[in-house]
């Protein structure tokens, strides 16, 4: 009777979060905020493995998606566009923004299903910004006339750009909703940008702050809280506080060179990172605490993030 009761609990405890909209999984795992995942890009491959079961001898893939899987629901000019270079978990983690190459995508990761795609050369990473916005960080291209900025677009418009600003080998991406800031890296400046205009016609990106990073051609940023961004660059990661305006080394890899992508909770001291070791990318993922080094030998790596993910 115990037990029963027990059991009755637990489904009425499960019901009402899930009637409040929480995001967990209403079984009987004893895990019920999530697993923790990593979602990894390669090639046209996305996948999300299951941190907890992975280790170097056994990867388990819980998910995972392929550009030609996309083919009938992009126009074919879209089609090849996908040589993935960011896979960036948004939307509580409902979502997936991919760029590569030319292509700038957000896909739904239940279904699967393309919510936008546009054309945006050397494109190198995104975010999501209020009002069913995509802004995009655009690398050197070798028509001088495309890439090195930013650009906005609408999820309702595929392909419009409807803000552009110009900067030199766009490669980072980070919006703070508690700041109500945008954050862009570029090859040796962090921008800071506030929204105006932005429920009209032609919204705008509005520079506010500039600051000259300490490592050459800036890669990756990360970011830890609403007070911390992680920059990585050629001779390693550095931190910068925002309120302060200061950069610090980050000291487990700030001398760490090549890494090209960077995720920290500095609450458990979780640390997830690629490095390039085969030309511009990897076949490792490397975390700590704990420590260990997943391989995907036919996959080439560029980025990982992490993610909770729920089983469906």
């Amino acid at each position: 009777m115990n037990m029963l009761k027990l059991i009755l609990a637990n489904v009425v405890v499960c019901t009402v979060l899930c009637f409040f909209g929480q995001s967990v999984c209403c079984s009987n795992d004893s895990n019920q905020s999530g697993l923790d995942g990593i979602v990894v890009c390669g090639g046209d491959k996305v996948y999300i493995i299951d941190e907890k079961t992975s280790d170097n001898t056994n990867v388990n893939i819980v998910w995972q998606w392929q550009a030609s899987e996309a083919q009938s629901q992009l126009p074919n000019d879209y089609r090849k566009l996908i040589a993935l270079d960011e896979c960036k978990p948004v939307d509580n983690n409902t979502k997936l923004l991919l760029t590569g190459g030319n292509g700038l995508l957000l896909l739904e990761r239940k279904t699967k299903k393309c919510l936008f795609f546009a054309y945006v050369p050397a494109v190198h990473s995104a975010d999501l910004l209020p009002d069913n916005k995509i802004v995009a960080a655009l690398s050197i291209h070798p028509n001088r006339e495309k890439g090195n900025s930013i650009e906005v677009y609408d999820i309702r418009q595929p392909g419009k750009v409807l803000f552009k600003d110009a900067l030199h080998s766009g490669h980072g991406a980070v919006w703070i909703s508690e700041r109500q800031r945008f954050y862009a890296l570029g090859f040796d400046e962090l921008r800071e940008y506030s929204l105006k205009n932005w429920n009209t016609p032609s919204p705008e990106l509005k520079l506010e702050r500039s600051w000259k990073i300490p490592v050459e051609s800036g890669h990756d940023l990360f970011c830890v809280s609403k007070n911390e961004l992680l920059v990585s660059g050629h001779e390693g990661v550095c931190s910068f506080n925002i309120e302060q305006e200061k950069f610090t080394p980050f000291k487990p890899l700030q001398s760490v060179p090549n890494v090209k992508s960077v995720n920290y909770i500095p609450e458990t001291g979780k640390l997830l990172y690629t490095k390039a070791e085969e030309s511009w990318w990897t076949h490792n993922i490397y975390l700590e605490n704990p420590n260990k080094k997943i391989t995907l030998p036919d996959l080439n790596i560029y980025k990982v993030r992490m993610i909770k993910y729920f089983e469906q």
